[in-house]
């Protein structure tokens, strides 16, 4: 298992091709209309964890085992992870690209990207205590982006990662770290997709 609740390490894996994809296709299909998002903005917030019924969710999941050798599906990571990670270092920061009927910058669609990715390295890591963290930028981004979306801050004593993990629901508060967020520990988990 991941640390992305119901989904296995593959169905995650998996799910990170189809966002290198999402890179790929949206950094090259600008538009001219302004933005109508940035990099918060682009998340919503939700009330309810996924089910895994939505039929996105079970493409993937049926995707995934298609690949039948975790070689195959580690592949096709690194190929689309590294021709989208080379459209981002490409792209005009400024350049206005449409997804998901939003128009962001390109700087704050990868922005809201460094959040989906760091999560998810996290997510993949979350059972193997020896494998490299997130980078310690992506980390405070993140947190800074998540703390932007719940309109408050994480205890400035916590780490990026906890401040990550419990804000999102991949772990549990303990009571003491209940008590410390106060009235954001009733907001919490932030489901956001």
């Amino acid at each position: 298992p991941s640390g992305c609740a119901g989904w296995l390490v593959r169905a995650l894996v998996c799910h990170l091709v189809i966002d290198a994809q999402d890179v790929l296709i949206t950094l090259v299909t600008p538009t001219e209309a302004e933005p109508t998002h940035d990099a918060v903005t682009y998340w919503a917030v939700s009330d309810t964890p996924p089910t895994g019924d939505d039929p996105l969710d079970a493409l993937t999941v049926r995707l995934a085992a298609a690949y039948e050798e975790p070689g195959l599906l580690t592949f096709h990571l690194d190929d689309v992870g590294s021709a989208a990670g080379r459209a981002a270092e490409l792209a005009d920061p400024a350049l206005r690209v449409s997804t998901q009927d939003m128009v962001l910058t390109a700087g704050d669609y990868l922005r809201a990207y460094v959040l989906e990715w760091t999560l998810h390295h996290l997510d993949l890591i979350a059972r193997l205590p020896n494998m490299a963290q997130p980078p310690a930028e992506g980390l405070a981004r993140s947190r800074e982006m998540l703390e932007k979306i719940a309109g408050a801050a994480f205890p400035a004593s916590w780490s990026d990662k906890d401040a990550l993990l419990v804000g999102t629901g991949r772990r549990a508060p303990t009571d003491a770290e209940k008590a410390e967020l106060g009235e954001l520990a009733a907001k919490l988990p932030l489901v956001i997709g």
